[in-house]
C-alpha cells in the first residue's frame, strides 16, 4: 500500500537519452569524454527512429545536454523529426566518463595499460581510476550528485537530458542503490530512453533502454 507521505511527494521525471553512434573512426579508439563526431550516415537513415523517439518525450521539459557536441547532435535531431525546438542547458556534471591518460587508445593495445582487468561490459574495471581519469564509482557519486540537485531545483517537473551510456548507467546505479560491477551491466543502447524519478526523497527507475532500434549484434 502506498504511504500517504508518498501520496503528496512531488514527482520529478527524468528522461534519460544516450546520444546517436559517434563516427566508425572514433569507436576504434577509448575516446570517454572526448568531443568525437557523430556517424552522420547513420544519424541520416534513422528518421523514424528520432520521431517514435521524440513521441515518448513530455512536450513541456526542461532539456538538458552534456558539454559534448555528440548530446546537443542528438537533441538537434529529435527536434528536426519533430518534436518542438526547446533551449538546450548545458549540464557539466552529465558529461561521459573520463579514461584520462588512457584516452585514444587503440581497443587492441587498452589491455596492456590497464591495472586491473577490464569489465565485461565496458572498457575497464569499475574500480579503475586512470591517471588523472575518474573510476566509474567516481562517475555514480557525480552523477548521483547532479540527480539530487536536479530533482530538488526542478522539483515536480519533467527533466529531459541527452548524455551518454556510462551517465544513464551511473543514474540507475545511483536510484537503485547499486554498486558499479552490477550497473554496468545494464545495456544502454544508442538513441534509446530511459526513465527515472524521484517521488519526495526516494528514486526508483521506471524503464531502461526504451528503443525502437535493433540491439547491436555484439
Amino acid at each position: 500500500m502506498t504511504s500517504p507521505e508518498a501520496l503528496t511527494a512531488k514527482t520529478t521525471r527524468l528522461w534519460l537519452i544516450r546520444h546517436a553512434l559517434v563516427d566508425a573512426d572514433a569507436r576504434r579508439f577509448l575516446y570517454g569524454d572526448q568531443d568525437v563526431a557523430i556517424c552522420e550516415v547513420t544519424m541520416a537513415g534513422q528518421g523514424q527512429a528520432y520521431a517514435a523517439l521524440g513521441d515518448r518525450l513530455p512536450r513541456t521539459a526542461v532539456w538538458l545536454v552534456s558539454p559534448l557536441s555528440r548530446t546537443v547532435r542528438t537533441a538537434l535531431a529529435i527536434f528536426a523529426a519533430g518534436y518542438p525546438e526547446q533551449p538546450l542547458i548545458v549540464e557539466p556534471g552529465l558529461i561521459e566518463q573520463s579514461f584520462g591518460v588512457l584516452h585514444g587508445t587503440e581497443g587492441l593495445r587498452l589491455a596492456e595499460r590497464l591495472a586491473l582487468p577490464a569489465h565485461d561490459f565496458w572498457p575497464i574495471s569499475h574500480a579503475e581510476r586512470p591517471e588523472q581519469g575518474e573510476s566509474f564509482e567516481d562517475v555514480i557519486l557525480r552523477v548521483g550528485a547532479v540527480m539530487e540537485r536536479l530533482a530538488t531545483e526542478y522539483a515536480g517537473q519533467d527533466v529531459v537530458a541527452v548524455c551518454h551510456g556510462g551517465v544513464i548507467r551511473a543514474a540507475m546505479a545511483h536510484a537503485l542503490k547499486i554498486g558499479g560491477d552490477s550497473a554496468l551491466r545494464l545495456t544502454v543502447d544508442n538513441i534509446s530512453l530511459t526513465r527515472i524519478e524521484r517521488r519526495g526523497q526516494a528514486w526508483r527507475v521506471v524503464s531502461a533502454n526504451e528503443t525502437s532500434l535493433p540491439s547491436p549484434a555484439f
